[in-house]
C-alpha cells in the first residue's frame, strides 16, 4: 500500500522526500518512492530506503568502559557497545537509557551527547552515541528471545585497539575515529577526554 509521508508517525524522516510514498513498510526497514523530474524533463522513479534511528552508549564504570560479548540467531559471536533502536514514539535518550538497562543491568544519572552519525546516499539511518558516566549495576539483564549478551569492563587502550577486529560491531564514523586514535596520541587524548570527562548533557 502507498502512503504519503504526511501520514508517517513520530519518528521523523528528513531526508524523505515530502512528496514521497511509502511502498514497503517491514519491522526495521522502509522503502519511500517518489517521482522525480530530471534534467531533460523527463520523470523518473526515485526511492530511498528508511531504518529506524539507532543508539549507542560509550558506558562509563569508573575507569572502564562496557563492551558486550553476543551472539543472536542469525550471527556468530561478536562484539560491540550497548546499542539498539529507537521505537517509533520513543525520545532518543530515553531508548539509551532502556537499552543500556536491558541489555547489560547497568543504569546511569548521567548522560552526555557525543555525536550523531548519518548514513548517506540511498540509505537514511542516524546513529546516536551517547556517553554515560558513573554506571552502577541495577539489576539483572532484560534480554531479548533472540539475544545472548555477556557484559565485560575494559579499558580505554582496549576499546581503541578493537578498531581493526572484523568481530567488533560499529559503525563505520566511529571506528574511523578508533582508528584515528589509534595512530595519532593527541587524537587519542582528545578521544579520551570526550568520554571521560564530556561537556554536553543530553537533554
Amino acid at each position: 500500500m502507498l502512503e504519503n509521508k504526511t501520514m508517517s508517525a513520530t519518528l521523523s524522516r528528513p531526508a524523505i522526500p515530502q512528496q514521497a510514498k511509502r511502498v514497503f513498510q517491514g519491522v526495521i526497514f522502509e522503502v519511500w518512492q517518489w517521482e522525480q523530474e530530471m534534467f531533460d524533463g523527463s520523470k523518473e522513479t526515485f526511492e530511498k530506503i528508511w531504518r529506524a534511528p539507532g543508539v549507542e552508549m560509550l558506558a562509563v564504570v569508573g575507569d572502564k568502559l562496557i563492551l558486550e560479548e553476543q551472539s543472536q540467531p542469525d550471527h556468530h559471536r561478536f562484539t560491540s557497545l550497548p546499542s539498539g533502536r529507537v521505537d517509533e514514539g520513543e525520545n532518543i535518550l530515553a531508548a539509551a537509557k532502556r537499552e543500556l538497562r536491558e541489555e547489560t543491568g547497568y543504569e546511569s544519572a548521567d548522560w552526555f551527547t557525543f555525536a550523531t552519525y548519518n548514513a548517506s546516499g540511498k540509505m537514511v539511518h542516524g546513529t546516536h552515541f551517547f556517553v554515560s558516566l558513573n554506571c552502577t549495576l541495577a539489576g539483572s539483564q532484560q534480554l531479548d528471545s533472540g539475544e545472548h549478551i555477556t557484559v565485560r569492563l575494559v579499558g580505554f587502550d582496549e576499546l581503541v585497539a578493537l578498531a581493526d577486529e572484523e568481530k567488533f560491531w560499529i559503525c563505520p564514523e566511529f571506528r574511523e575515529r578508533l582508528i584515528r586514535a589509534s595512530l595519532n596520541s593527541a587524537v587519542k587524548k582528545e578521544l579520551y577526554r570526550e568520554i571521560f570527562h564530556p561537556t554536553h548533557r543530553a537533554k
